[in-house]
């Protein structure tokens, strides 16, 4: 049965359809040069734009680096992180997506790397992406802009899901459904920050994202707007 009143799903691409491959590389960054990885680091760091997430982790880290120098390095280390832990998509999510398409909505994923990162490691998915891929380097964390600028759609009628509690933290403020996927990254901090700030549906895996939970959304975001 179709949804009633939801008309979009937004698919995070890294920690929701592939493998987190951030977090891992963004501890190593702090930690190999005597810093605290500590919740408050995550949050200055996840979902902000590049030049500011680059200087929350020089400020992590300890060191007197530009931005630029910082990102240079960072994005150096991850391709050495990838030699030996490849980027793969998560299970459940070609399933996910025939789900959301089967409810009537339209998909489309974002993140914030290039379109060639969605084209190379969702190639097989491209089809179940009615909306193509939004890049939000550049307005982080994006909800506002997908939602206004690109579907010009109201705030509640738009579906998150995403594995940062600043989105999370987003969607809350703007009156928007949406569901954590937080990354089982062993230092990470992300499932608390969701839990703590009241975000009502976490998963641990994609097949969690059932019909009935999604239904379920439907009818909650429907009877929000009705008041």
């Amino acid at each position: 049965m179709r949804l009633n009143h939801l008309r979009v799903a937004a698919v995070n691409i890294d920690g929701v359809l592939l493998n987190d491959t951030f977090s891992p590389v963004i501890h190593d960054f702090v930690v190999s040069r005597g810093g605290a990885y500590t919740q408050a680091v995550e949050q200055r760091v996840f979902s902000q734009n590049p030049r500011s997430a680059a200087r929350a982790l020089a400020h992590a880290a300890g060191v007197a680096m530009e931005p630029d120098e910082v990102l240079e390095t960072y994005f150096a280390a991850r391709e050495k992180y990838l030699a030996d832990h490849s980027v793969r998509q998560l299970p459940g999510g070609r399933e996910l997506l025939l789900r959301l398409r089967a409810l009537g909505l339209e998909t489309v994923c974002y993140g914030g790397l290039g379109r060639d990162h969605f084209l190379r490691h969702l190639d097989d998915c491209l089809d179940l992406f009615s909306a193509g891929y939004v890049c939000t380097a550049d307005f982080r964390p994006g909800l506002r802009e997908i939602t206004a600028d690109i579907f010009g759609l109201r705030f509640d009628q738009m579906l998150f899901i995403d594995d940062v509690a600043e989105v999370a933290a987003e969607a809350g403020r703007l009156g928007t459904a949406f569901i954590g996927h937080p990354s089982d990254f062993a230092h990470g901090f992300q499932r608390r920050l969701m839990a703590a700030s009241g975000v009502g549906h976490l998963v641990d895996r994609l097949e969690d994202i059932d019909e009935a939970l999604l239904h379920r959304i439907d009818a909650e975001t429907a009877a929000l707007v009705r008041g």
